[in-house]
């Protein structure tokens, strides 16, 4: 078995090609120059012409910072566990926040914040198109409806801040929208933390009273026994020996001296309790109020714009956009008139092109004089110079034929071996260029050059 070897041409090979190419689309383009300037011009133009045609747009944006962490959230917190952590634990406690910013996010899209903002603003469905009258033109828009347009809640990646974001037309209503979101997401907010503190709160209350009111009770109760009631008591243990009378009103001062020891232990165990609920009363009530406060910090406030200000359209941008795509466009425009014209493009050619031929016949002879021992067919699309044809006329392997689609024409081409095409750009018939290309390829005739005349 023969070993099959693979050929690498050399780099100057590899150049050449690749020059021929890129002078290809050189000339291409520079031959299409005007249409180039034009489209370019006109889709420039357009861009320009958006930003002071289309509708300004305002952008308002605000930052919230949102304490949140792993511990429990503020509102859940038991004020009688507070009072057991002390006051250094139970504030650390406080201070803590709990749940997950999807959760915020979720509350300031809700209804119950959406809804307000829509009425407040007077959000509305309008007329299709502006003109076209529908069953809910004029009605309140929907939650769904208003945050499909122009409002963005995003959480900046990595922190505890969400940024709302609303664009409109009209810059105080983006103004007012985002801050209507913010006072009515921190209501709501305030709101649910400070439900459970106030139900708490109301239950310590409830307690504290009851155990106040029977301590008074207890204490009224005390201070009616005599004072002096065991005073005499020595006496009438003497005198119980000789009268049963004595011995009665013994029994009846001890009863009253016992009960009234006990009422007063009872008064101070309920005491101990009045002071341990007021206690947590006051720990209940500091919940409450910070609770009330939000654990929400708005760090960037919504701000009226100037209209200076207009988030789109941007001459800048617009400028930069129609730079894009008037270069795309005009390349759009080259490709599709160079594929289409009615006369000879370069984008019709192959490879092995000879520019300029009638200025310098160097490459066409170097041609030539490598191929001196073949027959080859020059095909005239054009007519040729006097001068050209003198020097063709010096190799004797050349003969001239005139393109066609015919038998003749057939006959003259099998003739040689090889052949060489002549023709202009701009000029010379593309379908009959295209036709005669397609019939020397399905006669397996070699073409040696594209000479431009």
């Amino acid at each position: 078995m023969q070993q099959q070897l693979n050929y690498y041409p050399p780099q100057d090979e590899l150049d050449e090609e690749l020059t021929i190419d890129l002078k290809k689309i050189v000339f291409a383009l520079w031959g299409r120059k005007k249409l180039i300037a034009s489209v370019f011009t006109c889709v420039l133009i357009f861009f320009i012409a958006l930003t002071f045609i289309s509708a300004k747009k305002y952008k308002v944006d605000a930052d919230l910072y949102i304490n949140k962490s792993n511990n429990s959230n503020m509102a859940d917190l038991n004020p009688y566990v507070i009072s057991e952590l002390g006051a250094g634990g139970g504030m650390a406690a406080l201070m803590s926040g709990g749940g997950t910013l999807a959760n915020d996010i979720e509350l300031m899209q809700s209804p119950l914040v959406i809804d307000k903002v829509i009425q407040e603003n007077d959000l509305r469905f309008k007329k299709l198109f502006g003109i076209i009258p529908t069953k809910k033109t004029g009605q309140y828009l929907t939650t769904e409806k208003f945050l499909k347009k122009g409002i963005s809640f995003e959480n900046k990646k990595g922190t505890n801040v969400v940024t709302i974001e609303y664009k409109s037309k009209d810059k105080d209503l983006a103004y007012n929208v985002v801050n209507s979101i913010i006072v009515h997401y921190l209501e709501l907010n305030k709101e649910i933390n400070s439900t459970k503190s106030k139900s708490d709160k109301k239950i310590i209350e409830s307690e504290y009273k009851k155990a106040k009111a029977d301590l008074n009770r207890k204490m009224n109760s005390v201070s009616g026994l005599p004072e002096n009631a065991m005073a005499g008591s020595g006496n009438l243990a003497a005198m119980s020996a000789f009268s049963r009378s004595a011995q009665k009103a013994m029994s009846t001062l001890q009863g009253q001296y016992i009960a009234g020891e006990k009422s007063k232990i009872s008064v101070t165990e309920d005491a101990s309790k009045v002071a341990a609920l007021s206690s947590k009363l006051e720990w209940a009530k500091l919940v409450d109020e910070m609770s009330d406060s939000s654990k929400v910090i708005v760090l960037k406030e919504p701000r009226k714009l100037k209209d200076y200000e207009q988030t789109s359209p941007k001459l800048f941008t617009n400028i930069l956009l129609g730079i894009v795509f008037g270069v795309i466009a005009s390349l759009i425009a080259v490709l599709f008139r160079e594929n289409t014209d009615k006369k000879l493009t370069y984008s019709m050619l192959g490879e092995n092109i000879i520019y300029n031929v009638e200025k310098d016949l160097t490459d066409l002879k170097m041609t030539l004089l490598a191929n001196q021992d073949k027959q080859i067919s020059l095909i005239m699309f054009e007519k040729l110079s006097p001068e050209i044809i003198s020097e063709l006329k010096k190799f004797k392997n050349l003969q001239l034929v005139i393109p066609d689609v015919s038998s003749e024409f057939v006959a003259e081409i099998n003739k040689t071996s090889d052949v060489i095409l002549f023709g202009t750009i701009n000029h010379t018939d593309s379908k009959l260029y295209k036709q005669i290309k397609k019939m020397l390829d399905e006669m397996n005739k070699n073409i040696l050059n594209e000479v431009l005349v």
